[in-house]
């Protein structure tokens, strides 16, 4: 029999509360404004509003104007007042009301802010943290589903972190805002409301680069960052039906990469499909499977598929479900590369 003698019989799980991703948001943002003053919230229509999705409903009323600020339509000028901010001193978080707008931001966000602290030789710093709503599912018109993450990987000195979960929802943005770089933090908003979950209560800190095996596996392993986690969950789900054990590895951030946990949950199993909600050409889905080719390809034992939009513009909301990847169509690929 196991002594329990001396053991501190105060220890006690983590409190938490179920939240939904919306919540876990807003949460991270309420306690490190009232942990931090020089934390601020800027953007269209985030203060009186609440932001388009009401993520920042309440924000205004508990902290004032002064770091509630509602701005102009004018995405070049947010992302680049939140660098004049950062330089200040404060510690700006901007909100883009859709990450297909930051295409309206480009000037500030690659050439000015990410570069900031290799311009000033590492002197300097840009704590800035841009959130950003994309991804499709909600019928919404042109330009604000538009999943460009692969777009700002290009940029150099920008970490991008994209949640699937309520508890990284609230931990990634944390870190998001404590982090002295800048921040694209991109959010599902066909899961803000949809996906609930247990999320800690208090300080919850998820850090960058490290991925989430989210499922078990070892016949083929799925691959995927923010709503595509929960696609190939369901498929992973229904492959189990049919005897095929799928594994699902939730990337959470992009940059930085979390290469070292790629290589280990691919390894075992030598068959991976990545599914991204992005057209296909040009992805970061095609950076990952380049990473697996490079590093673990003596383990290869099929070719690796990508699940993606197809290479159009983003459609009507009545095509909006032809043109997203599907778990029908996730399946259908699992199951070539399984024949292998």
């Amino acid at each position: 029999m196991t002594s329990t003698a001396g053991v501190d019989a105060t220890i006690r799980e983590p409190e938490v509360e179920e939240m939904s991703i919306l919540e876990a948001i807003r949460a991270s943002l309420t306690a490190e404004m009232a942990n931090d003053e020089r934390v601020m919230v800027l953007g269209m229509d985030v203060g009186q509003l609440g932001g388009v999705f009401r993520v920042t409903r309440g924000l205004k009323d508990r902290f004032g104007a002064e770091r509630v600020v509602d701005t102009p339509l004018a995405e070049g000028a947010i992302v680049g007042a939140s660098l004049g901010l950062a330089i200040g001193g404060m510690i700006p978080v901007a909100e883009i009301q859709f990450l297909g707008f930051t295409h309206q931001a480009f000037h500030q966000i690659g050439p000015q802010l990410a570069r900031f602290r290799f311009r000033s030789r590492g002197r300097y710093h840009a704590q800035v943290t841009i959130r950003a709503p994309y991804g499709g599912g909600t019928r919404t018109p042109e330009f604000h589903a538009d999943a460009i993450e692969s777009q700002h990987a290009l940029s150099p000195g920008l970490k991008i972190a994209c949640p699937a979960f309520p508890d990284d929802a609230k931990g990634l943005l944390t870190q998001a805002i404590r982090d002295p770089d800048p921040v694209l933090f991109l959010e599902p908003q066909r899961l803000y409301r949809r996906i609930r979950g247990a999320v800690p209560v208090g300080d919850h800190v998820v850090p960058f680069g490290e991925s989430r095996l989210v499922r078990e596996g070892s016949d083929l392993l799925f691959v995927a960052w923010s709503a595509a986690v929960h696609m190939c969950l369901e498929a992973a789900a229904e492959l189990a039906r049919d005897g095929v054990s799928a594994a699902v590895l939730d990337l959470r951030t992009l940059n930085p990469l979390d290469v070292a946990g790629l290589i280990k949950a691919f390894t075992p199993i030598g068959r991976a499909v990545i599914v991204q909600e992005a057209v296909l050409t040009a992805g970061f889905a095609g950076e990952i499977a380049a990473t697996l080719q490079e590093s673990a390809f003596s383990v290869m034992d099929a070719p690796i598929r990508r699940v993606a939009a197809w290479d159009a513009p983003y459609p009507p909301g009545a095509l909006e479900d032809f043109f997203l990847p599907s778990v029908r169509r996730i399946l259908l690929t699992a199951r070539q590369v399984l024949a292998y």
